[in-house]
Protein backbone atom coordinates (compact mmCIF):
# COMPACT_ATOMS: atom_id res chain seq x y z
CA UNK A 1 0.00 0.00 0.00
CA UNK A 2 1.37 3.36 -1.23
CA UNK A 3 2.33 5.66 1.66
CA UNK A 4 1.94 9.18 0.71
CA UNK A 5 3.91 12.14 1.97
CA UNK A 6 2.38 14.60 4.43
CA UNK A 7 3.54 18.15 4.33
CA UNK A 8 4.62 17.86 7.91
CA UNK A 9 7.37 15.67 7.34
CA UNK A 10 9.61 18.77 5.51
CA UNK A 11 9.38 19.77 8.87
CA UNK A 12 9.95 16.79 11.02
CA UNK A 13 12.91 15.85 8.69
CA UNK A 14 14.69 19.17 10.45
CA UNK A 15 14.78 17.31 13.49
CA UNK A 16 15.81 13.89 12.91
CA UNK A 17 19.25 14.57 13.37
CA UNK A 18 19.14 15.97 16.91
CA UNK A 19 19.06 15.00 20.79
CA UNK A 20 15.19 16.05 20.87
CA UNK A 21 12.11 13.43 20.99
CA UNK A 22 9.71 13.84 18.06
CA UNK A 23 6.15 14.55 19.96
CA UNK A 24 3.48 13.80 17.35
CA UNK A 25 0.38 14.97 18.30
CA UNK A 26 -2.68 14.31 16.70
CA UNK A 27 -6.71 12.79 16.56
CA UNK A 28 -7.00 9.31 15.59
CA UNK A 29 -6.95 8.47 11.68
CA UNK A 30 -5.42 11.76 11.18
CA UNK A 31 -2.85 9.89 9.78
CA UNK A 32 -0.02 9.78 12.75
CA UNK A 33 0.68 6.20 12.23
CA UNK A 34 1.41 6.40 8.55
CA UNK A 35 3.57 9.65 8.42
CA UNK A 36 5.85 7.26 11.05
CA UNK A 37 6.07 4.78 8.49
CA UNK A 38 6.73 7.31 6.12
CA UNK A 39 9.69 8.68 8.48
CA UNK A 40 10.93 4.93 8.86
CA UNK A 41 10.46 4.20 5.00
CA UNK A 42 12.87 7.55 4.13
CA UNK A 43 15.84 6.66 7.14
CA UNK A 44 15.91 2.85 6.12
CA UNK A 45 16.75 4.20 2.45
CA UNK A 46 19.13 6.34 4.73
CA UNK A 47 20.66 3.58 5.78
CA UNK A 48 19.68 4.08 8.89
CA UNK A 49 18.50 1.74 11.87
CA UNK A 50 14.80 1.89 13.22
CA UNK A 51 12.36 -0.07 15.58
CA UNK A 52 8.77 -0.03 16.15
CA UNK A 53 6.64 -0.22 19.08
CA UNK A 54 2.57 0.15 19.16
CA UNK A 55 1.46 1.02 22.30
CA UNK A 56 -2.09 -0.53 21.10
CA UNK A 57 -0.37 -3.74 21.67
CA UNK A 58 -0.73 -3.97 25.68
CA UNK A 59 2.07 -6.80 25.94
CA UNK A 60 4.32 -3.93 24.66
CA UNK A 61 2.45 -1.41 26.95
CA UNK A 62 3.61 -3.76 29.70
CA UNK A 63 7.22 -3.85 29.13
CA UNK A 64 7.96 -0.24 28.78
CA UNK A 65 5.38 0.69 32.05
CA UNK A 66 8.43 -1.94 33.70
CA UNK A 67 10.92 0.83 33.03
CA UNK A 68 13.94 1.56 30.68
CA UNK A 69 15.81 -1.31 31.10
CA UNK A 70 13.14 -3.40 30.64
CA UNK A 71 12.83 -1.80 27.38
CA UNK A 72 16.51 -2.12 26.64
CA UNK A 73 16.37 -5.26 27.40
CA UNK A 74 13.52 -6.10 25.13
CA UNK A 75 15.47 -4.04 22.00
CA UNK A 76 18.13 -6.27 22.31
CA UNK A 77 16.42 -9.69 22.43
CA UNK A 78 14.32 -8.27 19.09
CA UNK A 79 17.45 -7.62 17.35
CA UNK A 80 16.83 -3.81 17.10
CA UNK A 81 20.50 -3.06 18.20
CA UNK A 82 22.88 -3.80 15.79
CA UNK A 83 25.97 -5.97 16.84
CA UNK A 84 27.23 -4.56 19.82
CA UNK A 85 27.11 -1.03 20.83
CA UNK A 86 25.65 0.85 17.80
CA UNK A 87 27.96 3.62 16.44
CA UNK A 88 25.01 5.54 14.91
CA UNK A 89 21.60 6.19 16.00
CA UNK A 90 19.00 3.91 16.65
CA UNK A 91 15.45 5.03 15.84
CA UNK A 92 12.87 3.95 17.87
CA UNK A 93 9.09 4.85 16.69
CA UNK A 94 6.38 4.69 19.54
CA UNK A 95 3.01 4.88 18.66
CA UNK A 96 0.08 5.97 21.09
CA UNK A 97 2.28 6.81 24.08
CA UNK A 98 -0.20 8.15 26.11
CA UNK A 99 -1.39 4.70 26.75
CA UNK A 100 1.95 4.20 29.35
CA UNK A 101 1.22 5.25 33.01
CA UNK A 102 4.28 7.53 33.06
CA UNK A 103 5.43 8.33 29.73
CA UNK A 104 7.04 11.49 31.14
CA UNK A 105 9.73 9.29 33.33
CA UNK A 106 10.04 6.97 30.80
CA UNK A 107 11.17 9.22 28.07
CA UNK A 108 13.08 11.40 30.54
CA UNK A 109 15.51 8.22 31.41
CA UNK A 110 15.43 6.73 27.82
CA UNK A 111 16.54 10.29 26.45
CA UNK A 112 19.19 11.02 29.35
CA UNK A 113 20.92 7.53 29.60
CA UNK A 114 20.69 5.77 26.32
CA UNK A 115 22.11 8.82 23.77
CA UNK A 116 22.27 5.54 21.04
CA UNK A 117 18.35 6.17 20.93
CA UNK A 118 16.36 8.60 18.87
CA UNK A 119 12.91 8.52 19.81
CA UNK A 120 9.75 9.57 17.84
CA UNK A 121 6.46 9.31 19.53
CA UNK A 122 2.71 9.89 18.74
CA UNK A 123 -0.58 10.08 20.57
CA UNK A 124 -4.01 10.91 20.53
CA UNK A 125 -5.01 13.29 23.16
CA UNK A 126 -3.27 16.59 24.18
CA UNK A 127 -5.44 16.21 27.13
CA UNK A 128 -3.75 13.09 28.10
CA UNK A 129 -0.05 13.64 26.98
CA UNK A 130 -0.61 17.21 28.61
CA UNK A 131 -1.49 15.40 32.22
CA UNK A 132 0.94 12.66 32.11
CA UNK A 133 3.93 14.81 30.29
CA UNK A 134 5.88 16.76 33.10
CA UNK A 135 7.96 19.58 33.64
CA UNK A 136 11.25 17.07 33.29
CA UNK A 137 10.49 16.94 29.83
CA UNK A 138 10.49 20.54 29.09
CA UNK A 139 13.68 21.05 26.63
CA UNK A 140 13.73 17.41 25.39
CA UNK A 141 11.04 17.56 23.52
CA UNK A 142 9.62 18.72 19.61
CA UNK A 143 5.84 19.08 19.35
CA UNK A 144 3.80 18.73 16.38
CA UNK A 145 0.20 18.72 15.42
CA UNK A 146 -1.13 16.82 12.99
CA UNK A 147 -4.51 17.36 11.18
CA UNK A 148 -6.71 15.56 8.58
CA UNK A 149 -5.40 16.28 5.42
CA UNK A 150 -5.24 19.81 3.79
CA UNK A 151 -6.23 20.50 0.52
CA UNK A 152 -3.15 19.98 -1.27
CA UNK A 153 -2.41 16.99 0.55
CA UNK A 154 -5.97 16.08 -0.42
CA UNK A 155 -5.17 16.21 -4.54
CA UNK A 156 -1.94 14.38 -3.47
CA UNK A 157 -4.18 11.73 -2.21
CA UNK A 158 -6.54 11.43 -4.89
CA UNK A 159 -3.19 11.71 -7.77
CA UNK A 160 -4.03 14.53 -8.99
CA UNK A 161 -1.48 16.18 -10.87
CA UNK A 162 -0.89 19.53 -10.08
CA UNK A 163 2.14 22.35 -9.60
CA UNK A 164 2.02 25.08 -7.39
CA UNK A 165 1.35 27.95 -9.34
CA UNK A 166 -2.22 26.34 -9.97
CA UNK A 167 -2.52 26.70 -6.17
CA UNK A 168 -1.75 29.89 -5.42
CA UNK A 169 -2.63 31.64 -8.93
CA UNK A 170 -6.18 32.83 -9.81
CA UNK A 171 -5.40 33.03 -13.43
CA UNK A 172 -5.50 29.36 -14.26
CA UNK A 173 -7.41 27.96 -17.37
CA UNK A 174 -11.03 27.43 -16.90
CA UNK A 175 -10.50 23.53 -17.39
CA UNK A 176 -8.43 23.44 -14.42
CA UNK A 177 -10.55 25.97 -12.77
CA UNK A 178 -13.26 23.97 -12.83
CA UNK A 179 -11.34 20.59 -12.26
CA UNK A 180 -10.10 22.49 -8.87
CA UNK A 181 -13.68 23.48 -8.06
CA UNK A 182 -15.19 20.05 -8.15
CA UNK A 183 -12.32 18.59 -6.30
CA UNK A 184 -12.79 21.10 -3.33
CA UNK A 185 -16.71 20.85 -3.21
CA UNK A 186 -15.84 16.78 -2.63
CA UNK A 187 -12.94 17.68 -0.06
CA UNK A 188 -15.41 19.83 1.90
CA UNK A 189 -18.59 17.66 1.34
CA UNK A 190 -16.36 14.83 2.72
CA UNK A 191 -13.60 16.04 4.87
CA UNK A 192 -9.77 15.38 5.00
CA UNK A 193 -9.37 12.36 6.99
CA UNK A 194 -7.09 9.93 4.94
CA UNK A 195 -9.32 7.00 5.10
CA UNK A 196 -11.92 8.59 3.81
CA UNK A 197 -10.63 10.56 1.14
CA UNK A 198 -8.94 7.51 -0.66
CA UNK A 199 -12.37 5.22 -0.15
CA UNK A 200 -14.06 5.91 -3.37
CA UNK A 201 -17.62 5.00 -2.26
CA UNK A 202 -19.53 7.57 -0.60
CA UNK A 203 -21.78 4.71 0.83
CA UNK A 204 -18.34 3.80 2.67
CA UNK A 205 -17.57 7.05 3.59
CA UNK A 206 -20.10 7.84 5.39
CA UNK A 207 -19.94 4.73 7.32
CA UNK A 208 -15.94 4.82 7.43
CA UNK A 209 -16.87 8.10 9.15
CA UNK A 210 -19.64 7.47 11.56
CA UNK A 211 -17.27 4.70 12.95
CA UNK A 212 -14.50 7.52 13.97
CA UNK A 213 -17.92 9.26 15.44
CA UNK A 214 -18.87 5.82 17.47
CA UNK A 215 -15.00 4.90 18.45
CA UNK A 216 -13.04 8.41 18.65
CA UNK A 217 -15.90 10.88 19.78
CA UNK A 218 -18.58 8.17 21.70
CA UNK A 219 -15.83 5.61 23.40
CA UNK A 220 -12.37 7.05 23.58
CA UNK A 221 -12.54 10.50 24.75
CA UNK A 222 -15.65 9.68 26.92
CA UNK A 223 -13.29 7.41 28.78
CA UNK A 224 -10.49 9.38 28.43
CA UNK A 225 -12.34 12.08 30.48
CA UNK A 226 -14.38 10.18 32.24
CA UNK A 227 -17.92 11.51 31.19
CA UNK A 228 -20.67 10.30 33.42
CA UNK A 229 -23.46 12.04 31.46
CA UNK A 230 -23.07 10.12 27.85
CA UNK A 231 -26.45 11.14 26.40
CA UNK A 232 -26.10 15.11 27.45
CA UNK A 233 -22.05 14.65 26.43
CA UNK A 234 -23.27 13.17 23.03
CA UNK A 235 -26.07 15.67 22.53
CA UNK A 236 -23.52 18.79 23.07
CA UNK A 237 -21.02 17.53 20.42
CA UNK A 238 -24.25 17.58 17.91
CA UNK A 239 -25.22 20.65 18.90
CA UNK A 240 -21.94 22.17 18.74
CA UNK A 241 -21.51 20.67 14.98
CA UNK A 242 -24.53 22.50 13.81
CA UNK A 243 -22.97 25.56 15.62
CA UNK A 244 -19.82 25.68 13.72
CA UNK A 245 -18.39 28.92 12.25
CA UNK A 246 -20.43 30.16 15.30
CA UNK A 247 -20.39 32.23 18.53
CA UNK A 248 -19.92 30.21 21.09
CA UNK A 249 -22.61 30.76 24.12
CA UNK A 250 -22.12 28.35 26.48
CA UNK A 251 -24.97 29.71 28.84
CA UNK A 252 -27.24 28.46 25.33
CA UNK A 253 -25.40 25.54 25.57
CA UNK A 254 -26.36 24.98 28.74
CA UNK A 255 -29.86 25.02 28.61
CA UNK A 256 -30.18 23.60 25.75
CA UNK A 257 -28.45 19.73 27.17
CA UNK A 258 -29.34 20.02 31.06
CA UNK A 259 -25.81 20.41 31.55
CA UNK A 260 -24.40 22.66 34.09
CA UNK A 261 -21.62 25.69 32.48
CA UNK A 262 -18.95 24.43 34.54
CA UNK A 263 -19.64 20.87 32.90
CA UNK A 264 -20.22 22.40 29.40
CA UNK A 265 -17.23 24.71 30.15
CA UNK A 266 -14.98 21.15 30.76
CA UNK A 267 -16.46 19.25 27.77
CA UNK A 268 -14.82 21.80 25.63
CA UNK A 269 -11.85 21.74 26.95
CA UNK A 270 -12.03 18.35 26.40
CA UNK A 271 -12.82 18.09 22.81
CA UNK A 272 -10.54 20.70 21.79
CA UNK A 273 -7.49 18.96 23.35
CA UNK A 274 -8.75 15.71 21.42
CA UNK A 275 -8.46 18.21 18.12
CA UNK A 276 -12.10 18.18 17.40
CA UNK A 277 -13.42 21.52 18.00
CA UNK A 278 -11.15 24.66 18.02
CA UNK A 279 -12.44 28.02 19.97
CA UNK A 280 -10.95 30.82 17.75
CA UNK A 281 -10.90 33.90 20.04
CA UNK A 282 -11.41 37.37 18.46
CA UNK A 283 -8.60 39.70 17.12
CA UNK A 284 -8.41 42.58 18.94
CA UNK A 285 -5.56 45.40 18.88
CA UNK A 286 -7.15 48.89 18.78
CA UNK A 287 -10.55 49.78 20.20
CA UNK A 288 -10.94 47.41 22.10
CA UNK A 289 -14.05 48.42 23.93
CA UNK A 290 -16.23 47.96 20.38
CA UNK A 291 -15.27 44.47 20.03
CA UNK A 292 -16.72 41.11 20.75
CA UNK A 293 -14.86 38.61 23.29
CA UNK A 294 -16.56 35.41 22.94
CA UNK A 295 -14.88 32.94 21.10
CA UNK A 296 -16.11 31.45 18.08
CA UNK A 297 -16.09 27.57 17.31
CA UNK A 298 -15.27 25.65 14.52
CA UNK A 299 -14.34 22.03 13.75
CA UNK A 300 -11.55 20.91 11.97
CA UNK A 301 -12.99 18.14 9.42
CA UNK A 302 -16.00 19.11 7.92
CA UNK A 303 -16.49 15.57 7.12
CA UNK A 304 -17.22 14.83 10.48
CA UNK A 305 -19.29 17.89 11.44
CA UNK A 306 -21.90 16.81 8.90
CA UNK A 307 -22.13 13.11 10.51
CA UNK A 308 -22.89 14.77 13.90
CA UNK A 309 -25.14 17.22 12.37
CA UNK A 310 -26.92 15.92 9.70
CA UNK A 311 -26.38 12.33 10.27
CA UNK A 312 -25.46 11.86 7.12
CA UNK A 313 -23.05 13.17 4.03
CA UNK A 314 -24.72 15.72 2.00
CA UNK A 315 -24.35 16.22 -2.17
CA UNK A 316 -24.37 20.71 -1.95
CA UNK A 317 -22.09 22.62 0.00
CA UNK A 318 -24.08 24.60 2.47
CA UNK A 319 -22.15 27.81 3.56
CA UNK A 320 -21.15 26.90 7.10
CA UNK A 321 -19.60 23.55 6.27
CA UNK A 322 -17.44 25.60 3.59
CA UNK A 323 -16.77 28.42 6.51
CA UNK A 324 -15.46 25.17 8.12
CA UNK A 325 -13.31 23.78 5.35
CA UNK A 326 -11.91 27.38 4.91
CA UNK A 327 -10.77 27.54 8.64
CA UNK A 328 -9.51 23.70 8.87
CA UNK A 329 -7.20 24.81 6.00
CA UNK A 330 -5.99 28.07 7.43
CA UNK A 331 -5.15 26.25 10.23
CA UNK A 332 -3.27 23.29 8.74
CA UNK A 333 -1.39 25.70 6.42
CA UNK A 334 -0.41 28.17 8.86
CA UNK A 335 -0.95 27.21 12.66
CA UNK A 336 -3.83 27.08 14.37
CA UNK A 337 -2.65 30.10 16.70
CA UNK A 338 -2.76 32.71 13.70
CA UNK A 339 -6.40 32.11 12.65
CA UNK A 340 -8.92 34.84 14.71
CA UNK A 341 -11.63 36.34 14.08
CA UNK A 342 -13.31 39.89 14.09
CA UNK A 343 -16.33 41.48 15.39
CA UNK A 344 -17.91 44.36 16.37
CA UNK A 345 -20.96 45.57 18.65
CA UNK A 346 -22.79 46.63 15.70
CA UNK A 347 -22.06 43.41 14.34
CA UNK A 348 -19.61 44.38 11.44
CA UNK A 349 -17.68 40.67 11.33
CA UNK A 350 -15.13 39.15 9.42
CA UNK A 351 -14.66 35.55 9.24
CA UNK A 352 -10.73 34.81 9.56
CA UNK A 353 -7.78 37.37 10.91
CA UNK A 354 -4.56 35.71 9.79
CA UNK A 355 -1.99 36.44 11.88
CA UNK A 356 1.71 36.82 10.19
CA UNK A 357 4.45 38.17 11.14
CA UNK A 358 4.10 42.08 9.82
CA UNK A 359 1.48 42.27 9.51
CA UNK A 360 -2.78 41.12 9.63
CA UNK A 361 -4.73 39.43 6.60
CA UNK A 362 -8.60 39.95 7.20
CA UNK A 363 -10.35 36.72 4.93
CA UNK A 364 -14.23 36.32 4.15
CA UNK A 365 -15.46 33.32 3.09
CA UNK A 366 -18.84 33.16 1.17
CA UNK A 367 -20.15 30.32 -1.35
CA UNK A 368 -20.05 32.83 -3.93
CA UNK A 369 -18.29 35.98 -4.81
CA UNK A 370 -21.82 37.28 -5.85
CA UNK A 371 -21.86 37.41 -1.99
CA UNK A 372 -19.75 39.64 -0.46
CA UNK A 373 -20.52 42.93 1.08
CA UNK A 374 -17.24 44.38 1.28
CA UNK A 375 -18.43 46.94 4.27
CA UNK A 376 -16.66 45.37 7.16
CA UNK A 377 -13.60 44.38 4.86
CA UNK A 378 -13.41 48.21 4.51
CA UNK A 379 -14.13 49.37 8.22
CA UNK A 380 -11.71 46.95 8.96
CA UNK A 381 -9.06 48.55 6.29
CA UNK A 382 -9.82 52.28 7.25
CA UNK A 383 -9.50 51.28 11.14
CA UNK A 384 -6.25 48.53 11.02
CA UNK A 385 -4.50 49.67 7.46
CA UNK A 386 -3.52 45.59 6.43
CA UNK A 387 -1.72 45.45 2.99
CA UNK A 388 -4.58 43.33 1.18
CA UNK A 389 -8.03 41.78 2.27
CA UNK A 390 -9.12 38.52 0.37
CA UNK A 391 -12.14 37.42 -0.40
CA UNK A 392 -12.68 33.20 -0.48
CA UNK A 393 -15.55 31.66 -2.77
CA UNK A 394 -16.07 28.46 -4.29
CA UNK A 395 -18.43 29.30 -6.86
CA UNK A 396 -18.14 32.51 -9.49
CA UNK A 397 -15.61 34.41 -11.03
CA UNK A 398 -12.68 35.69 -9.23
CA UNK A 399 -12.45 39.38 -11.22
CA UNK A 400 -11.35 41.55 -8.27
CA UNK A 401 -7.95 41.68 -6.87
CA UNK A 402 -9.15 40.36 -3.61
CA UNK A 403 -10.92 37.37 -5.03
CA UNK A 404 -9.54 33.88 -4.16
CA UNK A 405 -10.43 30.75 -4.87
CA UNK A 406 -10.16 28.27 -1.62
CA UNK A 407 -7.46 26.32 -3.49
CA UNK A 408 -5.38 29.62 -3.36
CA UNK A 409 -5.41 29.66 1.01
CA UNK A 410 -1.95 27.77 0.30
CA UNK A 411 -0.30 30.55 -1.15
CA UNK A 412 -1.50 33.56 0.57
CA UNK A 413 0.81 34.16 2.70
CA UNK A 414 3.92 34.00 0.88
Amino acid sequence: MEIFKRNMFDEISRYLDTNDIVVLHGARQVGKTSLLNYIRSYLHEKGKTTFYIDLEDSRLTAILDAGADEFIRYLREEGAYPKGEPKAAVFVFIDEIQYLVNPSSFLKIVADHHKELKLLVSGSSSFSMKNKFKDSLVGRTVNFELFPLSFDEFLTFKSYHHDKDALYDIDITEKRREELRVLYQEYVLYGGYPKIVLEPSVERKERYLQQIVDTYIRKDIKDLANIKEVDKFNKLVEVLASQSGNLLSVTELSNTCALAKQTVEHYLFILEQTYVIRLVKPYHKNIRSELFKTPKIFFYDSGLMQMLWLKQLQKEVLGNVFETAVFSDLVKYYGKESVCYWRTTDKKEIDFILKRKASVLPIEAKLNFAQFDATALNYFQEHYRPDTCLAVALNGIASKPEHRYPWNLAGIAQ
